[in-house]
């Protein structure tokens, strides 16, 4: 079931730093994966257009449409033609043993990056169990919203 695109828009908004010295494009990948992990958009959500985001973050087309392109590829998105760009359904998990790999992976460079910016573990720790606490709240609304309409 798709997502009113409205309901869509104003939980989610891209937003750029042009002092982190990551690509644009990559930064808007970053922000789609990290909005999914957190719940602020779900399967079948939907994407502002291309030209709403170029227009809105002041940057060229071709720039989101890269990120969506890349996006579509890797199955985080699907784009229907006259239709828009939505949240593809996820597919099943890794096995355990990997994603335990990919996990410490994970972990090493966030830490590593964090570092570089003097940030401690107990300060990224923090962010995280406040992040963990924003999702919570957010999906006990959304389950209050969904039995109100029901």
């Amino acid at each position: 079931m798709r997502q009113r695109p409205q309901a869509a828009a104003r939980e989610f908004a891209f937003r750029l730093d042009a002092h982190s010295g990551v690509p644009v494009y990559r930064q808007l990948i970053d922000q789609v994966l990290g909005a999914v992990a957190t719940g602020v958009l779900r399967t079948g959500g939907q994407l502002p257009t291309v030209r709403l985001v170029a227009v809105d973050l002041a940057i060229n087309p071709n720039t989101v449409m890269r990120a969506y392109r890349e996006m579509e590829i890797r199955g985080i998105l699907d784009t229907q033609q006259g239709t828009g760009t939505f949240i593809a359904e996820q597919k099943a998990a890794a096995p355990k043993e990997e994603r335990q790999r990919q996990l410490a992976q994970l972990a090493g460079e966030f830490i590593s990056r964090a570092g570089l910016l003097g940030l401690t573990l107990e300060e990224l720790l923090q962010a995280l169990r406040g992040m963990s606490q924003e999702s919570e709240a957010r999906k006990t609304e959304t389950k209050a919203e969904t039995r109100r309409k029901s």
